[in-house]
């Protein structure tokens, strides 16, 4: 509409919890009086997958169809202005008269386990609000803001995470008659549950006493499962991605050595099992015991959970700092940003580096709680992003991105009538969030 100059959602801040209160205002700048029915909210959260099949078909030819499923978590509605479902047909409609307008609105999160915001090319978890305009005899105009949920509840503090694991793993080599000395691997870790940013500390024992150098390697992967009930058994797709790896020093024969490997986990993707029918999110440590020669190894794996709630020292007055990140470029949930959430680009997650990739600047990627060592380093991280969206609007050839925000961002948010989506990502302290939610 051309006497609509602006139309926008803000809201209050960018991520919110389960429970909590989400709110905001409409902004609307008009040029003319109109006559305008209502002016109606949607609080929409849901699950979507979708991806290709390829199966035999006639004369050897593969054939490909799709298949998806969509799951809704959050469906509430809301008129803020104007006319209510369920008035009668002879109510007059009102006039808006001209000048900036702001309409305040409120939405209570449900109090359930939601699971948190995530974006793949399989499949994504996304939350909006939506606002429609509706002007009789007229398209209604539409705007969308994005916004991200820090979930499931999962505290590191809770018992069953808080128990100690261990694990060994033995090979004994034969040549014919001959047995060699064993080659053992003992690991241990003192809790399984962890936040993004925290420490992991993975103590192990090497004993070698065979006749070949061995090293001792620690993986930490991710695994990401994708299902639609389609059929008896339903369709599934599996993808696996390396988080961080570390090479310890290698361990020659007849030699014993202590380690412990101090592991920093990057910004990933919350753990995700048990809240989603259609996608579950998981990660296994893997440690392994890699012989010089012949190739083999030991291994032994643990379950790892990443957490919403970070580990604290009991009866300690130094709580964690906690911020606010998007996930690392290399895991699902940081590879593909959806070319709706772009300015100007088209871009599928493939064979783009990371220096192109940060120019791209996304107007929303969902954000995940991580922990931080200072406050200097959140307003260090802030100024540098800061910096870099900047670097990228030059690229892309315009001013300064409008509504998105440096500090807590994550969101993203329409402007104009046609709709759209803008955003940011970013850290801030998050004391307040850790209070309310270390129940």
């Amino acid at each position: 509409m051309d006497y609509i100059k602006e139309l926008d959602i803000r809201l209050d801040k960018e991520h919110y919890y389960a429970g909590e209160v989400l709110s905001g205002r409409v902004i609307m700048h008009t040029t003319e009086n109109f006559k305008l029915k209502s002016i109606r909210l949607l609080l929409r959260g849901k699950a979507h997958v979708e991806w290709k099949v390829f199966v035999s078909g006639d004369k050897r030819t593969l054939v490909d169809f799709t298949v998806k499923d969509d799951q809704v978590y959050i469906d509430e509605r809301a008129v803020i202005w104007g006319e209510r479902a369920g008035e009668g047909l002879d109510v007059t409609v009102p006039v808006l008269v001209r000048g900036q307008h702001q309409f305040p609105f409120r939405f209570n999160i449900p109090e359930t386990n939601l699971p948190c915001s995530f974006e793949s090319r399989a499949c994504y978890i996304r939350y909006f609000v939506k606002v429609t305009i509706d002007i009789p005899y007229a398209s209604p105009p539409q705007g969308i803001k994005y916004f991200t949920i820090i979930g499931p509840h999962i505290d590191c503090m809770d018992e069953q995470y808080l128990k100690p694991v261990s694990g060994q793993d033995k090979k004994v080599k034969c040549c014919l008659c001959c047995a060699k000395g064993p080659v053992t691997l003992s690991c241990s870790l003192d809790r399984t549950a962890f936040c993004c940013g925290e420490t992991l500390k993975l103590k192990s024992i090497i004993d070698n006493q065979g006749e070949e150098a061995v090293k001792l390697k620690v993986r930490l992967l991710q695994y990401c499962e994708f299902f639609v009930e389609r059929g008896v058994l339903g369709v599934t797709k599996e993808v696996q991605h390396l988080v961080l790896e570390y090479k310890g020093e290698t361990v020659v024969p007849n030699e014993r050595q202590d380690t412990c490997a101090n592991l920093r986990i990057p910004t990933i993707p919350t753990t995700t099992m048990g809240v989603c029918r259609l996608a579950q999110i998981y990660y296994t440590l893997v440690a392994c015991l890699e012989f010089d020669k012949s190739g083999d190894d030991l291994q032994i794996n643990f379950p790892i959970t990443i957490g919403t709630v970070p580990f604290r020292i009991p009866n300690s007055n130094l709580q964690p700092h906690i911020g606010y990140d998007v996930a690392i470029d290399h895991v699902e949930g940081g590879t593909y940003i959806g070319p709706e959430f772009l300015l100007g680009e088209v871009y599928d997650g493939c064979n783009v580096s990371d220096n192109e990739h940060r120019d791209l600047a996304p107007l929303y990627r969902p954000v995940y709680l991580t922990v931080v060592r200072s406050s200097q380093q959140i307003s260090a991280k802030a100024v540098e992003r800061n910096n870099r969206r900047q670097s990228a609007s030059a690229v892309l050839g315009g001013g300064p991105i409008p509504s998105i925000s440096t500090v807590d961002g994550g969101g993203a948010c329409s402007s104009g009538t046609n709709g759209g989506a803008g955003g940011s990502k970013g850290t801030a302290d998050g004391k307040n969030d850790l209070q309310r939610h270390r129940k």
